[in-house]
């Protein structure tokens, strides 16, 4: 037991203290940090001028849509054209925004021809055609002699109200704050397995392919090491997920007591008013899964010998948390389907979609129960299976051409122990 702390101890400090860990550890924190501060951000790339906009045509068009146009966005100023050409020329050289024609026929039908430089659509682009429209629609039902009241009432939305004759269905509030959860932990996971997997493997084969290997199994037992390197990841990554969720929970609590529109957005997203049980699966569901995975992770890298066939090698391991990532992502619109209740019961993708269902609706505590029962009795077989091959893993050496190699590592294993 001593040696399982030892290596368990000796992985982590290592990796704790490596210049890959701390780099990509302050990448993710800048990351963090310019997330919970975007609209700071944003405002300091934003154009502050006024965007000028040459206009000529109709007058009382013109003025309607100036008034519209300067409650979306004052900083757009209409200015009356004195020529076309003149116009068009410091839309040219970037002295205006841009130069807007409008023309209203006989028959009372507004069109409108806009100038400026680029050919791709503009937001200022997009706002004055949203406007010209509306005026349109509001010109046309004025001269039907359809006063504005009776437009009101033709486009005010159908009263629809949604009852659920199963009391125990969830509230859209209830679903998008589920919502919410649900996908922060499946990204975590999904990450989780990606990166601290391979890190696994990595690690295993490194030692491999420098000898190292060689003196540890030696001085502990394959099956000692295997999993002290698994836990030894583990604790690394949860440091580095801590991290992270502190910094993150520091700026969101500072941002609520310092701006009122980040409060009522955590309000109506209501994080923290969703019941508790849904974190405790969420650390069940993301604990179970790195096992599962780092299990596997552990087993193949045993199998190499060199460094640069890691990432083959793993490669049917992070395709299986890709299916599970991109089924889950589905089932956020559809958590009812059936194909997500049948995925829900395979273990390399229980982690993520019995963690969705749970979330998303209600389901049976016998459900819940099986799945957690199928996902630890397939991680209790993959580290007995593990273990074995990890323990023939170790001393194979040479090429590692593909999966095959697990049969001889576990003939390997078997010699060993006899």
């Amino acid at each position: 037991m001593n040696k399982f702390w030892t290596i368990l101890g000796h992985t982590y400090v290592s990796k704790l203290k490596s210049k890959a860990f701390i780099i990509s550890t302050a990448i993710t924190l800048v990351f963090v940090i310019a997330a919970a501060n975007i609209d700071v951000i944003i405002k300091l790339f934003q154009d502050e001028e006024d965007k000028i906009i040459f206009i000529e045509g109709d007058t009382e068009v013109a003025n309607m849509l100036e008034v519209s146009v300067q409650q979306m966005d004052e900083r757009i100023v209409f200015k009356e054209s004195e020529s076309e050409e003149l116009s068009k020329e410091m839309v040219q050289e970037d002295e205006a925004a841009a130069f807007l024609v409008i023309d209203v026929n006989e028959q009372n039908i507004l069109t409108a021809t806009y100038y400026e430089n680029k050919a791709s659509e503009s937001s200022v682009q997009s706002m004055i055609h949203q406007q010209l429209q509306q005026l349109k629609v509001a010109i046309a039902t004025e001269q039907a002699g359809v006063d504005e009241a009776t437009l009101m009432d033709i486009n005010e939305p159908i009263s629809f109200e949604k009852v659920a004759l199963d009391e125990a269905t969830k509230t859209d509030e209830e679903l998008n704050q589920a919502r919410v959860i649900v996908y922060i932990m499946l990204f975590v996971l999904y990450m989780a397995v990606i990166i601290y997997g391979q890190m696994i493997a990595t690690d295993v084969a490194t030692e491999k392919s420098s000898r190292v290997m060689e003196i540890l199994i030696s001085s502990a037992p394959p099956v000692t090491h295997m999993f002290a390197k698994i836990f030894g990841v583990a604790l690394l990554g949860l440091t580095q997920i801590l991290l992270f969720f502190f910094v993150s929970f520091s700026f969101i609590k500072y941002k609520i007591t310092t701006s009122v529109e980040v409060s009522e957005t955590l309000d109506m997203i209501g994080i923290s008013s969703a019941p508790i049980s849904i974190y405790v699966y969420a650390l069940l569901f993301f604990v179970l899964g790195y096992l599962l995975y780092a299990t596997i992770a552990a087993m193949l890298g045993s199998l190499v010998s060199r460094v640069e066939d890691v990432q083959q090698l793993i490669l049917p391991m992070i395709l299986l948390i890709m299916v599970a990532f991109f089924i889950a992502m589905f089932g956020l619109s559809v958590p009812d389907a059936t194909f997500i209740t049948v995925t829900s019961y395979i273990p390399f993708f229980t982690p993520m979609i019995m963690f969705l269902r749970i979330g998303m609706l209600e389901i049976a505590v016998w459900e819940i129960i099986l799945s957690i029962g199928i996902l630890v009795g397939t991680t209790i077989l993959f580290a007995l299976l593990g273990a074995r091959i990890y323990r023939g893993g170790v001393l194979m050496y040479g090429p590692s051409r593909s999966l095959k190699d697990l049969k001889n590592a576990f003939q390997l294993s078997k010699k060993e122990k006899n």
